[in-house]
């Protein structure tokens, strides 16, 4: 099993202060983690699935669980996910939706598009730095993460010849 710091964490969010909320309450929980942010839902997706700026990235090294704020630019949060479930590399992978929304339909959604977890961000930095350190113990260290598909090889050879057609 991986060393909890060698554990990948996907931030999705495009609010440059509440970026910085989430990295400091990581920080603050001794969270060491690598985070890797997106902050759109278009640069997520392209994380995900290696196209755009993260073309070539290494699609056996997926995020042991992902942030996906709600409301982003280009792409939003439901969208993402929606492209994430649909997609047999991502549709296991543990998404927790971290957003200040606290819509009854944004919950309804979310879940019925297979979010794993749907957190309403605190306005208390406290409060937030406890959500997010139980957020950290479970997905890190106590959640078994599903296992990797077994077409990863088919999926990424038949991506890079999409590519040799220009596809």
């Amino acid at each position: 099993m991986k060393d909890m710091e060698e554990k990948i964490i996907l931030l999705i969010e495009d609010n440059p202060d509440d970026e910085a909320l989430t990295l400091r309450a990581l920080e603050k929980n001794s969270i060491k983690n690598e985070v890797v942010v997106a902050r759109d839902g278009a640069q997520a997706l392209d994380y995900f699935f290696g196209t755009g700026s993260y073309a070539g990235r290494d699609l056996t090294v997926m995020p042991q669980v992902t942030l996906l704020d709600l409301k982003l630019p280009k792409i939003d949060g439901l969208e993402v996910l929606r492209q994430l479930r649909a997609n047999e590399l991502t549709r296991l992978l543990p998404v927790v939706i971290l957003t200040s929304s606290n819509e009854e339909q944004d919950r309804v959604n979310g879940y019925g598009l297979g979010a794993n977890s749907y957190v309403r961000k605190p306005i208390d930095f406290g409060q937030f730095t406890d959500a997010v350190r139980q957020l950290g113990l479970y997905w890190l260290i106590l959640n078994e993460s599903a296992p990797a598909p077994k077409r990863l090889n088919e999926y990424t050879s038949a991506r890079i010849d999409c590519r040799r057609f220009g596809r």
